[in-house]
């Protein structure tokens, strides 16, 4: 349904909002401008006035999806401290609570096809996501043997994979690929193997 009445200076966001509903409902490849000025309850001459084509559009929509999606990585980070571990698999679990959230948001930034570097604003917003994450590694590998302590970007780029495959695979849908496991389940557990593996948590942990 069209969307109306939004206030004089709000075009711009009211267009990425009705993209994001048609990323959600047709994927990111599956409408046109003019759908999504038709949603916003606006012409699609309107369009051109804040966006020059339709990558340009969900690339705004990922940019905000980064910047969501940094602060509650973030926030996750910081409601584990004191404890390296805590904050480190705080981290994974607000993975899988953004992409439930935020599918618009997650499609937009994961599923598009749109580059990270399309603009410098949006290589910046994803890079400070995934620092979080890197940073919880950073922290956790202090406790590992230095000559037995991956990098811990790589150590990141782990988890960052394993919670993006939980998602893919598990979280979204896909159809003829139900889990007789809950998707916050398998990455727990999975988390946890992982972890183990590197001597940071205890087989009865």
């Amino acid at each position: 349904m069209p969307k109306k009445g939004y206030h004089h200076g709000n075009l711009r966001q009211a267009l990425i909002d009705a993209a994001l509903e048609l990323i959600e409902v047709r994927g990111p490849m599956g409408f046109t401008l003019s759908e999504a000025a038709k949603q916003a309850g606006v012409t699609p001459a309107a369009v051109y006035r804040h966006f020059d084509g339709r990558e340009a559009l969900i690339a705004e929509a990922a940019q905000q999806g980064y910047e969501i999606f940094a602060d509650l990585m973030d926030y996750a980070y910081q409601s584990g401290q004191p404890s390296a571990l805590k904050a480190f698999e705080a981290t994974g679990r607000a993975y899988l609570a953004f992409a439930r959230k935020y599918p618009g948001h997650y499609i937009a930034m994961f599923e598009s096809g749109i580059s990270i570097n399309r603009t410098t604003e949006l290589a910046l917003v994803a890079n400070r996501a995934n620092g979080v994450l890197e940073k919880a590694a950073t922290d956790l590998s202090q406790h590992i043997p230095e000559d037995k302590r991956p990098p811990a970007s790589m150590f990141s780029a782990h988890i960052w994979a394993m919670s993006h495959g939980v998602v893919e695979l598990f979280a979204r849908n896909s159809p003829g690929r139900a889990s007789p496991f809950p998707p916050e389940d398998l990455l727990e557990t999975g988390i946890g193997i992982y972890l183990r593996g590197l001597g940071l948590v205890q087989p009865d942990e």
